[in-house]
């Protein structure tokens, strides 16, 4: 975390564990309490106490161990103890550090976007190979880009080989996506707006258009288990096909001749995508899989 972030509050108040016999304590000694709270209730024990603790003491993560040492203020041991109790009731590591690593990136976040998963990089590096070898400058869309993984992933790997654009229709997403561009200086424009209604008249038409769009059916019972997130990113129709539908239907129009679509979507989905990328005229159609080796990624070239 960078030195100058600003000191993370509890804006969720939520009753603090009992803390005695620790303090005024070493963040060694709060460490190892925090890994033994978590313990029953993450799998990830020890990574969440120290992520927490290297926000906490706005450290990186990779020097905490430099910080051990020192004794924390009565302040930092009741911030940390709420930290670590909104932790075991479920609340994601990401949203109680703000930060979540994507790619080579390390990218604020906060509950107005979904947290990066790795799944997504996946459609990163697929994109990377369609337009690796091209020479002119190319046009990237990125659609409901929330944090602006995806799009300042590209912008990282491309430079000023493109010029990129991102929509979101989450105001709040747009400022955490903003915010990230500005910290890693690319330059991303973005517009407010559902999918492609976002952009202007004049928008030119695009090299590869990229998107990780909501695709959780609306009564699947995983969302239980993601119920700290936006379900406004989540969920989308009663199969959960919606928003792919709506982005299929109108990419043929925003792609340029021999242009990308290239769509994230759930495990299970890959086959309904395909059949929407062939109806929408799309060539070449494919699906990739994820590191898991689900079918993560599907997409096909404009002809």
């Amino acid at each position: 975390m960078n030195g100058d972030s600003p000191p993370i509050r509890d804006t969720q108040p939520r009753p603090v564990p009992p803390v005695e016999g620790l303090a005024p304590g070493t963040a060694h000694d709060w460490l190892q309490w925090a890994r033994r709270e978590l313990a029953p209730h993450s799998d990830s024990a020890q990574a969440d106490a120290e992520v927490l603790m290297a926000a906490l003491l706005q450290t990186p993560r990779t020097q905490l161990h430099r910080a051990l040492p020192q004794a924390l203020a009565a302040d930092q041991v009741l911030r940390y103890a709420a930290l670590v109790e909104r932790r075991r009731q479920g609340e994601p590591v990401a949203y109680l550090s703000g930060r979540q690593g994507f790619w080579t990136l390390d990218l604020q976040v906060d509950s107005s976007v979904l947290i990066p998963r790795p799944d997504t990089e996946t459609l990163v590096e697929w994109a990377l190979q369609i337009v690796g070898g091209r020479q002119h400058t190319l046009q990237l869309l990125d659609l409901g880009t929330g944090s602006g993984a995806i799009v300042l992933a590209l912008a990282a790997a491309l430079g000023e080989r493109a010029r990129y654009w991102a929509t979101d229709v989450c105001s709040a997403a747009l400022r955490v996506a903003r915010g990230n561009a500005a910290a890693l200086q690319r330059p991303v424009e973005f517009h407010h707006g559902h999918w492609f209604e976002a952009l202007e008249a004049d928008a030119p038409a695009f090299d590869l258009i990229v998107s990780n769009p909501p695709y959780i059916a609306e009564n699947d019972p995983h969302l239980a288990a993601l119920r700290y997130e936006p379900r406004l990113a989540l969920t989308a129709g009663r199969e959960g096909l919606d928003a792919l539908r709506s982005i299929v239907g109108e990419a043929p129009q925003r792609l340029r001749p021999n242009g990308w679509l290239l769509l994230e979507h759930g495990h299970d989905q890959a086959a309904a995508v395909r059949a929407l990328l062939h109806a929408a005229g799309l060539a070449e159609v494919q699906t990739r899989r994820d590191l898991a080796g689900h079918e993560r990624a599907s997409g096909g070239r404009h002809p």
